[in-house]
């Protein structure tokens, strides 16, 4: 026992020696029939969402830790459907699984169809949820920036059974302002104080302290341009642009990370550290043309 209890000891230590980090499953669904997979699961459906509901995060979470140029989401859809085709009633797996399908790439496929259609599913399983029309809205808002379809959809949510009574005013705002960016802090707010789950309410944090970003990025953009008008010339770095407006220091952002300039342009931006960055694209009113934000 003495010898066998030695030897395992320094059979682990050549096993650790070659140990290597784990890595999340990779791109390989061998069953995409929802059908197939509740007949083999004999009956432990919810059992089985669960399993799969649980890849499909670690998968999302594997590629948004790959390298950019290597990163490939086509496999999440397909496992979402699973997991709602197993268990119809899996709340998490519809609002979670709508966020991360409308992700832009790289952090995300780009899909706000799919998400579209997962929801609309969800919506015919689950007995009408107004949670999941309010998504869908906010999904034309947010992503497509449909302002039509998105008042629609808060339009159709706020009649159905529970429904919070914000959700009427905020069909007709959004059919009337459209996109800005108040509008935007409003649904923001309103996501982030209705729901329950833990991460969808900081999702809802992060995109109000972007929102916050921009606020600030006008107001000190505002101030290099009155700077480079004075001086006939842009602020290349902080220290001249804060000896030169009186500034006590460099702005931080509501990450608390410095803002950058660029140097050519003397514009202000996000740091590249910080993460807050990417910002959105800026809101915009209904009928309008879009306007790429200034590159910092």
């Amino acid at each position: 026992m003495v010898v066998l209890f030695a030897a395992s000891i320094g059979l682990q230590a050549v096993r650790d020696r070659d140990r290597r980090s784990f890595e999340p499953a990779g791109g390989m669904l061998w069953l995409r029939s929802g059908a197939t997979v509740k007949r083999l699961a004999l009956g432990y459906d919810t059992v089985v969402a669960d399993l799969y509901w649980m890849r499909a995060v670690v998968y999302y979470g594997g590629q948004r830790l790959h390298d950019v140029s290597s990163r490939n989401y086509d496999l999440l859809y397909p496992m979402l459907d699973l997991v709602t085709t197993l268990d119809p009633r899996f709340t998490v797996a519809y609002r979670f699984g709508a966020i991360f399908l409308t992700e832009a790439y790289p952090n995300g496929p780009g899909r706000p169809d799919l998400s579209i259609a997962l929801l609309e599913r969800g919506i015919e399983r689950d007995g009408g949820r107004w949670e999941y029309m309010h998504d869908i809205g906010f999904v034309y808002y947010w992503w497509l920036q449909d302002y039509a379809r998105a008042a629609e959809w808060f339009e159709r949510a706020g009649k159905a059974p529970g429904a919070p009574t914000w959700l009427p005013p905020l069909a007709a705002t959004t059919l009337a302002v459209g996109g800005d960016r108040q509008s935007s802090r409003t649904l923001w707010q309103q996501l982030r104080d209705s729901t329950d789950i833990d991460w969808i309410r900081r999702n809802a944090e992060h995109r109000l302290r972007q929102l916050d970003a921009m606020d600030q990025l006008d107001q000190l953009n505002a101030l290099a341009e009155r700077y480079a008008a004075r001086e006939g010339h842009v602020a290349q770095a902080w220290p001249e642009l804060a000896r030169g407006l009186g500034l006590p220091g460099i702005p931080l952002d509501p990450a608390g990370v410095p803002f950058a300039i660029n140097p050519v342009t003397g514009r202000v931006g996000l740091a590249d550290d910080s993460s807050l960055a990417p910002l959105p694209s800026e809101p915009r009113a209904p009928g309008t043309v879009p306007v790429p934000r200034r590159p910092s």
